[in-house]
């Protein structure tokens, strides 16, 4: 595995790998750049066949780190909410893939250094472009294929960011019946739903989660006052979603071939 750091002085560092021809991203670098804390959270929201864990040098020694494919970099973009964003995207889709595309190579400063004063380096770098070159000329006729791929899975993200900006601006906990109609459900619906996915289950008229899920945040109990057919107050038991677990209905859901009508729009 070939390893290459790029340099920005807006942008700091992020190291690339050439990964049996194909550029990868060190996943913390980029999530670092993009103000992603939680680089595992996010690594689950990417297609798995596009990372590779690899050991990697660092100041620490050897250590495992996670690389992604240029498709899940863009996903990994619209997952960011820092205003930059755009910025960091459009420079590694100028200036990094075009360099390592044209020439196998990033020339810094200190490989220029070395190339000047070591002619036997020169040597090496042009023979790796050369082995570049007809790595290049290997897959040209992948390339507008690879192309149309990137371009489904970057749409693909697009519409998940959209649904996912709904969830983000939303604020506190909400009812069955807003995220069923999401869905274009009914309350009664949706829950059957999740009730057939192994989510939850009826005690006594109250929707609860199942033992696996509860504890993780993704619900609460509200309580509500209500008149019976007699006039009598009455109070009753609900369950509500946490943004959380919206997002986690989003990620069960959509792993069920089950999108919002948001994102159903506009596969259509």
């Amino acid at each position: 595995m070939e390893l290459q750091i790029f340099k920005n002085e807006q942008f700091g560092e992020v190291r690339t790998a050439d990964i049996k021809g194909e550029v990868y991203f060190n996943l913390k670098d980029c999530c670092k750049i993009l103000d992603i804390k939680n680089p595992r959270d996010s690594l689950n929201r990417l297609n798995p066949k596009g990372v590779v864990t690899t050991d990697t040098l660092t100041n620490g020694g050897i250590q495992q780190a996670n690389f992604i494919n240029e498709s899940n970099f863009y996903k990994l973009v619209f997952q960011s909410r820092k205003p930059e964003a755009e910025k960091f995207a459009d420079w590694v889709t100028s200036e990094v893939l075009p360099s390592i595309r044209k020439n196998g190579a990033y020339v810094t400063n200190q490989k220029a250094v070395e190339i000047m004063s070591n002619p036997n380096a020169l040597g090496e770098f042009l023979q790796g472009i050369a082995n570049q070159v007809k790595q290049l000329e290997l897959q040209n006729s992948n390339l507008v294929e690879k192309n149309e791929v990137l371009e489904v899975e970057l749409l693909e993200a697009r519409k998940q960011a959209r649904y996912l900006d709904v969830i983000i601006e939303s604020k506190g906990a909400v009812r069955v019946t807003q995220i069923a109609a999401d869905y274009g459900m009914s309350a009664n619906q949706f829950n059957k739903l999740l009730h057939e996915l192994g989510v939850q289950h009826k005690v006594n008229g109250q929707w609860i989660l199942y033992k696996k899920y509860m504890g993780k945040g993704y619900t609460d109990s509200t309580t509500f006052d209500y008149l019976d057919k007699n006039g009598q107050a009455r109070a009753n038991m609900t369950t509500t979603w946490t943004q959380k677990g919206r997002l986690f209905l989003y990620e069960l859901l959509k792993n069920n071939d089950i999108l919002p009508l948001i994102e159903q729009d506009e596969v259509a």
